[in-house]
């Protein structure tokens, strides 16, 4: 049995294919508290102690309830994966170990320069472990002190396009599971971005782009039963970018990295067996609001996805639906939530 807070909804599959809670990895980005402060303040709320990195803005609090928390400024010009001396010891120039420590001085020089003027736009991001779909209520008391450590969100200035990111892990791994939790969410694509109020910065910048018309309405044809590398190469060649609203890639790369590799070699991607859904605004500015709030939106996506005759029905009604039609369909869209 799995028991959930009032406020969390709980997904049709709530356990794993081990027979486990499905856990849910949690990325929260936000200004005006740095990577430091963060730390410390996820640790007083959940334990664990501080460990500093080799760059002065990642930090790691380990041995949580749940694991290893990190919070970092989410830029990689800060934290390479490899400083200036790294790049310097693989050259074949007649270098000395001299030549290499200055270069790693200088490149920390450079990247503390570059991390306190981003500090301004770029986000400090908190990057949760694992947690139980059941616990996430248990954020809330961080949501909250955030808020009230002065902590922005995307809406307090113009030019944040922070975001809360969800991590869902997969309840099963079968290509039939996962095209029907892709044409949820491209059914719901709308629906999402009108409750969420995607921020305007966010929506002009690439990193929620919705998926392409052309891709939607491909993978919503009745006929279209792709095997694995099919459905990884077609997601591939029309969405060629980890920037998308639901970012495909890191699952894909974890069920079948020898498919990914052939069309994504983006560093970037790490292989895990989650969806990663990237909508959210962080709406630090709203005291009523939290994580469970964003949960319980995506909790959507897993319904419509359980429900075959639904799914089905809207597939059919989106693909006859003419292109400006997205304000009835909206309204199509929530007559069948009021169902649930």
């Amino acid at each position: 049995m799995t028991a959930s807070s009032p406020l969390t909804k709980a997904p049709p599959l709530t356990e794993n294919m081990a027979g486990d809670i499905r856990r849910v990895g949690v990325e929260i980005e936000f200004s005006g508290l740095d990577p430091a402060g963060a730390a410390q303040l996820v640790a007083e709320i959940f334990g664990g102690r501080v460990e500093g990195r080799k760059s002065a803005f990642v930090f790691d609090v380990e041995e949580t309830r749940w694991g290893k928390f990190t919070v970092e400024l989410d830029t990689q010009y800060v934290h390479p994966e490899k400083d200036l001396g790294d790049l310097i010891e693989e050259t074949d120039l007649p270098l000395n170990q001299n030549a290499v420590n200055l270069g790693r001085e200088l490149d920390t020089v450079f990247r503390g320069v570059v991390g306190k003027v981003s500090s301004i736009a770029v986000p400090t991001e908190i990057v949760s472990p694992p947690i139980p779909w059941n616990e996430l209520d248990q954020l809330t008391p961080l949501v909250k002190a955030l808020r009230e450590k002065g902590a922005e969100g995307t809406d307090d200035n113009f030019i944040y396009a922070f975001g809360v990111h969800l991590n869902p892990e997969v309840a099963a791994e079968d290509v039939d599971y996962i095209l029907r939790h892709l044409r949820a969410y491209a059914l719901l694509s709308d629906w999402l971005r009108a409750r969420i109020k995607v921020d305007t910065t966010r929506r002009l910048l690439p990193h929620v782009d919705p998926f392409p018309r052309e891709y939607v309405r491909m993978i919503l044809a009745a006929d279209y039963s792709p095997d694995l590398d099919a459905l990884i190469t077609d997601f591939a060649r029309l969405n060629p970018t980890r920037n998308r609203e639901l970012d495909m890639f890191p699952l894909f790369k974890f069920l079948a990295p020898e498919i990914v590799v052939r069309y994504a070699d983006d560093i970037l991607i790490k292989e895990r067996p989650t969806f990663h859904y990237r909508l959210p605004n962080t709406h630090l500015s709203d005291p009523g609001w939290d994580i469970v709030e964003e949960w319980n939106r995506w909790f959507v996506v897993e319904k419509l996805a359980a429900d075959e005759k639904a799914l089905e029905r809207l597939s059919d009604r989106y693909l006859a639906k003419p292109s400006n039609f997205i304000g009835q369909w909206i309204r199509d869209i929530g007559d069948w939530i009021e169902t649930l």
